[in-house]
């Protein structure tokens, strides 16, 4: 589903990502752990073109995303082109960034009605299945203002959801939320990865790395220094990077 080959990206004179390469199956959870500024939420924006890349390619779906060769050589796609490739990609931020003027409903159906040219009454019967799904379906004439952030977080999922993604990028869903509010976002995570979602997941929520992740990815200083099943990451993590980055976290 997701092939990543040494991908670079660079900040002005910072090295943000240096040769990350990975490869991700159609059905796999991949979760990406590491300190902050260690590359993750960079390489995972860059997995859906909204950072653009110096170096190497991606892959999603079988599609270069952002690129196309030319002469033997990548250059960026045009607008429409990465708009299309998107459409497979969903996202869900550490912020919710749903718009404050529409209701959660039209919020979910906005893009299935203006991208996907979806009829009005399907993408609305599509998203009041997707709130249902969420466990919001009470909330679809409610107004982000009138939802706490574990609701607002849950229809983010459900937004990203309606295009129907053959992928889900999770930026720290949760990073944002009050303690009591994480497991809510968390339980629908779950039953998405149960449901065959391929999806990669930058968080710091150990517990769901061990219990759903097939695969467990640290990076470092923009690298990837080590990638294992959750219960070898855990129990015998082969980097000493991982190991103290283990050692923190856990006893937090």
């Amino acid at each position: 589903m997701v092939l990543a080959e040494k991908v670079e990206k660079s900040f002005g004179e910072q090295r943000i990502l240096k040769a990350v390469s990975l490869r991700v199956e159609r059905g796999e959870v991949v979760v990406i752990v590491g300190a902050s500024g260690s590359g993750k939420t960079t390489f995972i924006r860059c997995i859906n073109h909204l950072e653009k890349i110096d170096a190497g390619r991606i892959l999603v779906n079988g599609h270069t995303i952002g690129y196309r060769e030319r002469n033997g050589r990548l250059v960026e796609d045009r607008e429409a082109n990465i708009a299309r490739q998107r459409q497979e990609i969903g996202m869900v931020f550490q912020r919710f960034n749903l718009f404050p003027h529409l209701t959660a409903l039209e919020n979910i159906t906005a893009a299935p009605i203006y991208v996907r040219k979806q009829p009005v009454r399907e993408a609305n019967e599509v998203a009041r299945g997707l709130l249902a799904r969420v466990g919001l379906s009470d909330k679809a004439s409610a107004y982000p203002s009138q939802l706490s952030g574990g609701q607002q977080q849950r229809v983010a999922i459900a937004r990203a959801l309606a295009m129907k993604p053959a992928l889900m990028l999770f930026d720290e869903p949760t990073s944002a939320l009050d303690p009591e509010m994480i497991g809510e976002v968390l339980e629908v995570m779950k039953e998405l990865a149960e449901d065959g979602m391929t999806m990669i997941v930058v968080t710091h929520e150990m517990g769901f790395a061990r219990e759903v992740a097939d695969r467990v990815v640290m990076m470092d200083d923009g690298q990837i220094v080590e990638e294992a099943p959750p219960d070898k990451f855990f129990n015998t993590p082969k980097h000493e990077r991982s190991r103290a980055f283990i050692a923190k976290i856990l006893t937090k």
